[in-house]
């Protein structure tokens, strides 16, 4: 039941991850969380910026200072080749913040096509793109009061771990087993 693809960010996407931005700025304006998962769209000042930062961040060499590297993700709906979210795999989380409360991922589904299910099912992706890197124990976490991503993670396998401070919020922990 694959109605979504995960696509590595290209030039032929750009148009569409730019009405993305546009779209989250316009409809959780105000939201202090308005661009997580989004891997720095919200700093860039094009899409063409964007998907060459993406691509950088994905060797050691040449991410940025502090982070680890990771591969972001356009979850583009077959039925129509529109981009519906976004989602990252980091490599590790060997980090000071990815291993407390960051995770192996963060994702963001396009406001207008949220309450679909389809952070469910670009969790469910990624976790394959996961085992294929190595990863057999897959660290997500979620705000407290996140429930709709709590409700993804549980959907996924995640077992609740516990609660940790992040940033001065509190953070869920969920660990997801991925078979070997």
């Amino acid at each position: 039941m694959d109605i979504i693809e995960l696509k590595a960010p290209s030039h032929e996407y750009a148009a569409d991850i730019w009405q993305f931005r546009q779209e989250i700025l316009e409809k959780d304006a105000g939201s202090k969380d308005q661009f997580a998962g989004c891997g720095g769209l919200e700093s860039c000042t094009s899409a063409e910026e964007w998907i060459e930062r993406t691509k950088l961040g994905e060797s050691e060499e040449n991410c940025e200072d502090g982070k680890v590297p990771s591969h972001m993700y356009l979850a583009v709906r077959k039925e129509d080749n529109r981009i519906i979210g976004l989602i990252d795999l980091r490599h590790h989380i060997d980090h000071p913040v990815l291993g407390t409360w960051g995770g192996h991922s963060g994702y963001s589904v396009r406001p207008s096509e949220r309450g679909h299910g389809y952070a469910k099912e670009m969790l469910r992706q990624i976790l394959t793109k996961a085992k294929a890197l190595g990863i057999r124990k897959f660290l997500i976490t979620c705000k407290v009061g996140n429930l709709a991503s709590e409700k993804t993670i549980l959907a996924n396998g995640g077992v609740f771990e516990g609660i940790v401070d992040g940033n001065g919020e509190k953070i869920k922990r969920f660990w997801i087993s991925i078979d070997a």
